[in-house]
C-alpha cells in the first residue's frame, strides 16, 4: 500500500488566529492570492475577486442550507438531559444523529424537546456510535427546528452565535448541512450581481456538508483515512453551464471545497456533467487529477485535515504550506468566520 504521512500537512497555528466571530461586513474579509503554478502570494481584500474573474468564466456555488441542528432535550420518565446533533436525513422522519451522552440513549429510549413539540425516539445504532432517532411532532418538522434548533457550530467556535443567519451564505436555499460551505460566506448579493454584470456565470449545485467535514486524519497513513458520505446533487442546467463553460476553452472557479468535491465527484472521465444525485466519499489529495476544476475560493483550513490536503492537490503541498506559513505571519484569521483563499 501507497503511503502518504498526516504529519506533512502539519503546521503550527497560533490559538488566537482562530476567528471566533464573523466580521460585520462578509465581503471585507482578507483574501490571500496564491498562483498554483509559481506558489508566488498577493494579499488583497475579498471584494478584490472581481477582478480575477473573467466573462465567460463559471463560479461555482453551493446552495446548500444549514440546519439548526443541534438540539437540546430530556430523556423521558429520568429527564436526564441529552444533546443531540443531527446529521442526515434518511426516511420516515428518521435521522442519523450523534448523542451526547451516547450511553443515555439505548435502542428504545425517548426524548422529548421543547416540552412535546418534538419527540425522538432511539431506533437503531449505526457506524462509530451514531444513533437513528425516529422523530414525531405535529406540523412541519423545519418550523419545529427553527424554533428549537441552535446552529451546529464547529468544534473551534467557542460560542453561541447572535445572529443564526450568519452561517449561512446569501444563496443558501436547500436544507440539510451540519455546516456552512465556509468560502461563500464572503459572497454579498452586492458583489455577486456586480459579478454576473461582468460577465461571469453561475452555476448553483447542491452538497449537504456533513460534520465529518471537521475530523482530522487520525491515522499515519492518510490514505487509510475513511471519508464521510455526502448527499450531493447537480442540476441540468448547472451542468449544462459548466460543460459549456470548459468547450469555450473558459474557466470554472468552485467557491468552496464542497463545491470543488461535488463537481469532482460528479464528473465522467472526460470532465463532464450531467444532472445527478448521489452520495459521494471522495477524497481529493496530492496526485489527484482535476477533471472540471480550474480555480478555488477557499478560506484557511486546519492542519492535518482532508481540506488542506484537497488544497495541496491543486496548488502543491510546498506551495500551499508556505502560503499558510506567510498568512500566520500576517496575522490572517483561520477556519469558519476567517479570511479566504483564491487558488488560481
Amino acid at each position: 500500500m501507497e503511503m502518504m504521512s498526516v504529519k506533512d500537512y502539519w503546521f503550527d497555528l497560533p490559538q488566537e488566529q482562530i476567528a471566533q466571530d464573523p466580521l460585520p461586513d462578509r465581503s471585507s474579509s482578507r483574501l490571500m492570492l496564491l498562483n498554483k503554478e509559481t506558489g508566488e502570494v498577493e494579499h488583497k481584500i475579498f471584494r478584490d475577486i472581481i477582478d480575477y474573474l473573467q466573462p465567460g468564466d463559471c463560479l461555482v456555488l453551493n446552495n446548500t442550507r444549514v440546519i439548526p441542528a443541534r438540539l437540546f432535550g430530556v430523556k423521558e420518565g429520568t429527564e436526564a438531559k441529552i444533546e443531540i446533533l443531527l446529521l442526515k436525513r434518511m426516511e420516515n422522519d428518521i435521522w442519523e444523529t450523534l448523542v451526547k451522552p451516547g450511553k443515555k440513549a439505548k435502542v428504545g429510549t425517548k426524548i422529548i424537546f421543547g416540552e412535546g413539540l418534538l419527540v425522538g425516539t432511539v431506533v437503531d445504532i449505526v457506524e462509530e456510535g451514531n444513533r437513528l432517532i425516529q422523530f414525531s411532532y405535529e406540523g412541519i418538522f423545519e418550523e419545529i427546528l427553527d424554533k428549537l434548533g441552535q446552529m451546529p457550530l464547529p468544534p473551534y467556535i467557542t460560542h453561541k452565535l447572535k445572529d443564526k443567519n450568519r452561517y449561512q451564505t446569501v444563496y443558501a436555499k436547500y436544507d440539510g448541512s451540519a455546516a456552512a460551505p465556509t468560502a461563500g460566506l464572503h459572497m454579498t448579493p452586492e458583489l455577486l450581481q456586480r459579478i454576473k454584470d461582468k460577465g461571469v456565470n453561475v452555476a448553483e449545485v447542491t452538497l449537504h456538508v456533513g460534520l465529518g467535514t471537521f475530523r482530522p486524519v487520525k491515522e499515519e497513513n492518510v490514505l487509510e483515512h475513511h471519508m464521510h458520505s455526502e448527499f450531493y446533487q447537480i442540476t441540468q442546467e448547472a451542468a449544462d453551464l459548466i460543460n459549456k463553460t470548459k468547450d469555450a476553452g473558459h474557466r470554472v472557479i468552485c467557491v468552496g471545497t464542497t463545491s470543488c468535491r461535488t463537481v469532482e465527484s460528479a464528473a465522467d472521465e472526460q470532465g463532464r456533467l450531467k444532472a445527478c444525485s448521489g452520495n459521494t466519499e471522495i477524497f481529493i489529495y496530492p496526485g489527484y487529477k482535476f477533471k472540471v476544476l480550474d480555480a478555488l475560493i477557499t478560506n484557511f483550513h486546519l492542519p492535518e485535515s482532508t481540506l488542506i490536503m484537497l488544497v495541496s492537490a491543486l496548488a502543491g503541498r510546498e506551495h500551499v504550506l508556505s502560503a499558510y506559513d506567510t498568512a500566520v505571519k500576517e496575522g490572517y484569521r483561520f477556519f469558519s468566520f476567517g479570511d479566504a483563499m483564491y487558488i488560481y
